[in-house]
């Protein structure tokens, strides 16, 4: 079984895939091709993704049971003792006080005066 999730990719691409595999929502296919066409595919996927996100899952034969795939996606997969996890961004604290704080809010919560 083979999954492909692209986001915010040219509309050909989606058109391609559709030769081998369902969409069953937008932008996400599912199907099962053999090895060699989910590489293909995928390094097609490589080739015309242009500045959108892609990610494949297929099954394969680990402890999981699946493996996948991710290109220009926030998120990357990493390796922990043999077990494949995705690691998010680190979030970013943000310094400026959102609109409709009273100013006194404000002095106490950012230590401004």
């Amino acid at each position: 079984m083979t999954v492909i999730v692209l986001n915010n990719c040219p509309p050909g691409l989606r058109g391609f895939l559709t030769r081998w595999m369902f969409e069953i929502s937008a932008g996400v296919f599912i199907g099962n091709p053999s090895a060699r066409i989910r590489d293909s595919l995928w390094s097609e996927i490589e080739q015309y993704a242009a500045k959108g996100q892609a990610l494949l899952a297929h099954t394969t034969n680990n402890e999981q049971g699946f493996t996948f795939r991710t290109l220009d996606h926030a998120w990357e997969p990493a390796d922990h003792e043999g077990i494949t996890l995705m690691r998010r961004p680190k979030a970013v604290p943000s310094t400026v006080a959102p609109t409709g704080w009273s100013k006194a809010s404000k002095r106490r919560r950012f230590g401004g005066r």
